[in-house]
């Protein structure tokens, strides 16, 4: 698989089915990217839906990881919110960041997957260390001036790859 090629694509982490597209694919370990994955970059909320899906997959016993480029204070009050473990300041798509919020919640490689919205970052990064990588399309269009020129060149990279 290359490595820029998620091995799923779906349109909002809430269209990710817990209990077929997880635990049926014998995924219980997630590594989840925050910003425009999981929050906001226009408001700083969780979208409802996104809530529900994040309380449904806890529930089921699925362990995530916040897994963030993010280095402002910001994030890791919004992982205490959450009550989840962070690693922030990853430097995806470097190995190590992955490594250590793996073991942060005791996944292996045959067990976890990333969850992000950017291909050269959360895709590329899973793929490196020899995870699975779930795509999902940003949950808006505003974001910092240098992830939108990179998103104008993953779309291009998509091609036709549509959203579940």
């Amino acid at each position: 698989m290359a490595l820029t090629r998620p091995d799923r694509y779906f349109s909002r982490i809430s269209r990710i089915n817990v209990r077929t597209d997880l635990l049926g694919c014998g995924l219980t370990h997630v590594l989840l990217d925050i910003d425009n994955t999981i929050r906001s970059r226009a408001t700083g909320d969780i979208p409802l839906d996104v809530g529900l899906w994040l309380a449904q997959a806890r529930d089921a016993g699925v362990q995530f990881c916040l897994l963030s480029n993010n280095w402002h204070a910001n994030v890791h009050d919004f992982a205490h919110s959450l009550d989840l473990p962070l690693v922030a300041k990853a430097c995806k798509p470097l190995p190590p960041a992955y490594f250590a919020a793996r073991k942060k919640i005791g996944g292996v490689r045959g067990s976890t997957v990333v969850i992000g919205d950017q291909l050269s970052t959360d895709v590329v990064g899973a793929h490196v260390v020899g995870m699975k990588a779930y795509l999902v399309a940003p949950l808006v269009e505003q974001d910092l001036k240098h992830t939108l020129v990179v998103r104008r060149f993953e779309r291009k990279l998509l091609g036709e790859m549509v959203p579940e």
